[in-house]
């Protein structure tokens, strides 16, 4: 699902208008007919109490169908009307007089804090003040409003999105913003809803198709793609009767250190139960017994010193190379590692310590096998690039460090981006359960397992990543997000292909 700037959602709402013939009133009522049905779905007549804050514009106009449908459907719905300029759009004016129509108990307006009314933590408050075109923090007695709102604790549903939030940029400490519980947005999501300083203002979402014009969805560019399972169905590549272990690629995992060959095991695991044909590892002296008798399927090749990664000399012509779990930042270990770089031209997957080596050693860069998956934490990005102000800088810096040394560049975290060839890509599987030790471990020998069954690096990394929380969500379901641990991630690989084409 592709994520739109604000502009480009004005242009298809302009365009839907004209090609379907309609009023924006018209568009209006259809949007906001789809947020009352699932109100009325979720509250099946409830008798809870609903009051809805609507400001004067757009989001306003929105906020006013929906409490009059939800009054035609008997639910008991006060309206406040956030009065925070005498211009009002014409669709809430509009509006506004149908709602009068329907109902004796008109809106309230709120001037000043002393409008304030009293809400309950047992009712439920539908937050349709500002939308997705703010363009300036709140202040005055309306910043006191959010905070009135959130300090209630009642159940909070913003529309489109939350009140106070921006769409192109990332709200100041002391700005005022809408902590939704739930929040319900028109067509596409916006990409704050995603980013780590803004998505918990947003609490759960949901996407609802609103019928904006197809074509000019379907031709237009996004900022970015949300992989959900639809898109991560596209990208698989169905195996042939007829094939071999040959025919899907061999994995060299090369890492690990005295006490840490676990990671090395939890990345040549998932390789193997990704499917990769065939999976050897290469470590110090000190692992081979533990890899020999816990994963007896990867074949293992030692370097000559016991603890550490001295001088990696493989002798093999693998399809891809995982790197850097466990590994250390010895200075054997580097001199190893460039060496292998030097001499390494297929695109490597570079994780863990071979992205701290990287960074504190930036000459390495210029190494790099082209398209090579580096899959960095925030700290180790932050290590990798330097400082940015905000997420949106982040983003702007990561898109021009995958591009000037051309790699794809796995951002973890609770919504891991990729970058690519230009492009941002946003997973949506994956839980809270999945923030445990070894769980980078198990990404990094999942999208290598993909690119040595000869998925090219990109594809490998949004499938493997959208896998890979597919199989932790799975995993969650069972058996808890306390109770969820890395090596549960890799064994449920068959699980997640499973659910990839299940209804």
């Amino acid at each position: 699902m592709k994520i739109f700037s604000a502009a480009q959602l004005k242009k298809a709402d302009e365009l839907s208008i004209k090609n379907q013939n309609i009023t924006s009133t018209q568009l209006m009522e259809r949007a906001a007919s789809h947020v009352s049905a699932e109100i009325h779905k979720r509250l099946q007549n409830s008798d809870i109490a609903i009051k809805i804050f609507c400001g004067v514009g757009n989001n306003g106009g929105d906020g006013l169908v929906i409490a009059r449908q939800l009054i035609e459907k008997g639910y008991n719905v006060k309206v406040f009307v956030v009065n925070y300029t005498d211009n009002r759009s014409d669709d809430f004016l509009i509006n506004y007089d149908r709602l009068k129509e329907t109902t004796n108990d008109w809106p309230e307006y709120i001037k000043s804090a002393s409008d304030f009314p009293e809400i309950d933590q047992n009712e439920f408050v539908i937050d349709a003040i500002f939308g997705i075109g703010l363009n300036r923090p709140l202040e005055g007695w309306i910043a006191k409003l959010v905070d009135h709102i959130n300090y209630s604790n009642a159940f909070i549903l913003s529309i489109d999105m939350p009140s106070g939030l921006f769409s192109d940029r990332i709200p100041g400490e002391e700005d005022r913003v809408i902590s939704a519980n739930f929040t319900i947005s028109f067509q596409t999501p916006k990409l704050v809803f995603f980013l780590p300083q803004t998505m918990d203002f947003v609490g759960d979402l949901q996407i609802l198709d609103i019928g904006l014009d197809r074509e000019f969805l379907s031709s237009e560019k996004g900022q970015a793609e949300l992989i959900s399972k639809p898109e991560a169905r596209l990208l698989y590549q169905p195996r042939k009767s007829n094939s071999h272990k040959g025919n899907y690629g061999h994995t060299l995992v090369v890492g690990g250190s005295y006490g840490k060959i676990g990671s090395v095991l939890l990345s040549s695991k998932a390789a193997l139960r990704t499917g990769a044909g065939l999976v050897s590892t290469f470590i110090p002296k000190c692992g081979y017994t533990i890899l020999q008798t816990a994963l007896p399927e990867a074949m293992v090749i030692v370097d000559k010193n016991d603890e550490k990664l001295t001088h990696i000399d493989h002798g093999m012509d693998p399809s891809v190379i995982c790197f850097g779990m466990g590994a250390g930042k010895d200075p054997e270990t580097l001199e190893a590692f460039k060496q292998l770089l030097e001499q390494t031209k297929n695109p490597m997957l570079i994780d863990a310590d071979g992205l701290n080596m990287i960074s504190e050693h930036k000459e390495l860069l210029k190494f790099l096998p082209k398209q090579s998956v580096l899959t960095p934490h925030p700290k180790e990005l932050q290590r990798l690039i330097g400082d940015w102000k905000d997420d949106f800088d982040k983003l702007k810096k990561v898109e021009e460090f995958t591009r000037n040394h051309d790699v794809i560049l796995v951002l973890k975290g609770s919504h891991t981006f990729i970058f690519g060839e230009g492009n941002i890509y946003i997973n949506n599987s994956g839980n809270p359960g999945m923030a445990t030790a070894g769980s980078g471990d198990v990404l990094s020998g999942i999208i290598s397992g993909l690119i040595s069954q000869q998925y090219q690096p990109l594809a490998a990394a949004i499938l493997g990543v959208y896998l890979h929380g597919l199989s932790g969500d799975i995993v969650a379901e069972n058996r808890s997000y306390q109770a969820l641990i890395s090596g549960d991630i890799a064994e449920n690989m068959g699980a997640a292909f499973q659910s990839l084409f299940a209804d």
